[in-house]
């Protein structure tokens, strides 16, 4: 089973990390995957080797994102748990990242060109031979978006599979 971890508050703070190591033992018979919103997790060198040895020694999968510039999160592929690979596709628009006013629809409208696609594809390539499972969740929910990237991008990956 697999079950998502619980969103830590945006500070980085001893509390917030101590929730996430404990993690492994309140749900010891699920896969966890944990996805930061806050990018003081990785931003500095320091606090991203932290975070990701912190996840490596629990056993916990780092979601990898790509998400719009202003987000200020950075497209980061790292395998923490070699059991599964997991990239969320949030799009690149800075404008609608910022507005929570509307539907999640409307905040992760985006529609990735093949060349954004080809882009990331041979570093995702690379990174699915290091782990049992790779997971590509494509979250630009508006309207048809979402499947018509993960087609796109699936034909892109399938040129580095053959």
């Amino acid at each position: 089973m697999e079950r998502r971890a619980p969103r830590p508050d945006r500070e980085l703070r001893k509390d917030n990390r101590a929730e996430i190591e404990a993690l492994r033992e309140r749900l010891p018979d699920y896969r966890i995957s944990v996805e930061f919103r806050s990018p003081r997790w990785l931003a500095e060198e320091r606090d991203r080797e932290r975070t990701l040895k912190m996840l490596a020694e629990h056993g916990l999968v780092f979601v990898s994102v790509d998400a719009p510039e202003v987000s200020g999160l950075p497209r980061l592929m790292v395998i923490t748990n070699p059991d599964l690979f997991m990239v969320r596709f949030h799009g690149r628009s800075d404008r609608t990242w910022a507005d929570t006013s509307g539907s999640a629809a409307e905040r992760f409208r985006y529609l990735y060109s093949e060349e954004e696609l080809g882009q990331l594809a041979r570093p995702i390539a690379e990174h699915a031979l290091q782990a049992r499972e790779t997971h590509l969740l494509m979250n630009n929910c508006y309207q048809d978006y979402s499947v018509r990237n993960a087609a796109q991008l699936r034909a892109v990956l399938a040129r580095y599979a053959g």
